[in-house]
């Protein structure tokens, strides 16, 4: 468990720039300075780069969600270029919100995703799912009107966010929600693995084990939720990214593995901004550059054609990236 005191993570928060108090319903939707303290959560918390990339993600991800409340969205673009998706997912997951108590059928999301979003919607949508999950309602019914198939990307982000308020049961038991669909349950287990990536602290040995005390149904979501994490937030050095092709490799799911990589190598690219952590974890994890690990993704959805929206779909392109990781590395 990682060094929690108020004082030295209070510090490190201050950093940011500074929004207005929320004034209404949004003063008590917004969140305080410690919801990004994940040692709070009992979280497995080495020090040096693992910590840092994950208290970042979520002050990052706290900033924009009161940004929204605050009505300051712009401020998001004042925080680091590397930060900005997780500014907008904190974003998105507030429009949500608001979305779902006002019923405004999903507008403040729409908007946001057509405007400051736009090059954020991987993001965008994976914080939307975050914003169900704190309301306790089942995902992706408010994002009919966006992306037919990146709106599945909410159950990601819901499986995040509800095993990140609930990691004693969703970490330690291994229970599955009664909110979801069968349909849901894999995608959910993606955004739970990216959870596990967060828990563990970064550390390829204890993930694998974590993963190991999940039914072998549930181990390939989680891999492909733990490669996403890995290349989209980082966390780990170049020796502890090959260890974790290593157990992934061991436990039979090394492409799901890249497929996760490749989503957020996508992701990262088209954000505008590639980090360096996503540069080094690129090659490792998917054998191939960003550029081409995301072209794996494109052209997946360009054989899904433009009728595709359903949860097979969406699964289907997700085989389709596996399967040109394993064309590029066993022909």
């Amino acid at each position: 468990m990682g060094d929690t005191g108020t004082t030295s993570f209070l510090d490190q928060v201050r950093t940011e720039p500074t929004l207005s108090r929320a004034r209404r319903l949004r003063k008590f939707l917004a969140k305080g300075p410690l919801e990004c303290d994940l040692g709070r959560r009992r979280f497995r918390l080495r020090g040096g780069t693992p910590r840092a990339a994950f208290t970042e993600a979520e002050k990052s991800y706290v900033f924009g969600f009161n940004a929204v409340m605050s009505r300051e969205i712009e401020k998001i673009e004042e925080i680091s270029a590397e930060q900005h998706p997780f500014g907008y997912e904190g974003a998105a997951a507030a429009c949500t919100v608001l979305d779902l108590l006002t019923l405004t059928r999903g507008r403040r999301l729409h908007e946001l995703l057509a405007g400051p979003a736009q090059h954020h919607r991987h993001a965008a949508y994976l914080g939307a799912g975050r914003g169900y999950a704190l309301l306790r309602l089942r995902p992706v019914r408010g994002a009919r009107r966006a992306h037919p198939l990146l709106r599945w990307l909410a159950v990601d982000g819901f499986g995040f966010q509800w095993s990140l308020s609930r990691a004693d049961r969703m970490v330690g038991e291994r229970t599955m929600p009664d909110l979801l669909t069968r349909a849901h349950c894999a995608v959910f287990d993606q955004g739970l693995g990216r959870l596990l990536w967060y828990h563990d602290c970064a550390s390829p040995g204890d993930v694998a084990a974590r993963i190991g005390g999940y039914p072998p149904g549930r181990r390939a979501d989680l891999w492909s939720g733990v490669g996403f994490a890995a290349t989209y937030t980082g966390g780990a050095e170049a020796d502890e990214l090959w260890w974790l092709t290593e157990h992934a490799g061991g436990d039979g799911f090394r492409a799901h593995l890249a497929q996760g990589c490749a989503f957020a190598a996508a992701a990262r690219l088209r954000s505008g901004t590639l980090p360096d952590h996503t540069a080094r974890a690129v090659p490792i994890l998917a054998g191939a550059e960003p550029e081409e690990a995301a072209s794996w993704t494109d052209q997946g959805l360009i054989e899904l054609g433009h009728q595709a929206h359903t949860h097979e779909d969406f699964r289907r392109w997700q085989s389709q990236t596996r399967r040109s990781w394993t064309r590029r590395h066993h022909p």
